[in-house]
């Protein structure tokens, strides 16, 4: 544990920076996991419906700077280039 105050509230801060990712990571990767059931159903509205969500949260998780732009970026292809087979 921490003795010095500096160090302890900057454990604070990352308890705190911590749980607000792992919403935002979760989030994502929620509305990634229903966007890919969504695709392999093969309803059309209700899948691109939910993959604009998902394409969403994952825009709002890179601009948070939770996962690389890069990362977003490649599972946002990933999902499109699996609807477009539909």
């Amino acid at each position: 544990m921490a003795n010095i105050k500096s160090a302890i509230k900057r454990n604070k801060q990352n308890e705190k920076r911590r749980l607000l990712n792992r919403v935002y990571r979760g989030s994502a990767r929620t509305y990634v996991a229903k966007a890919r059931v969504a695709i392999d159903g093969g309803v059309k509205e209700t899948a691109v419906e939910t993959t604009m969500r998902a394409i969403k949260a994952l825009d709002v998780a890179a601009q948070k700077g939770i996962i690389h732009k890069n990362n977003a970026a490649r599972r946002k292809s990933r999902l499109m280039k699996k609807l477009a087979t539909l």
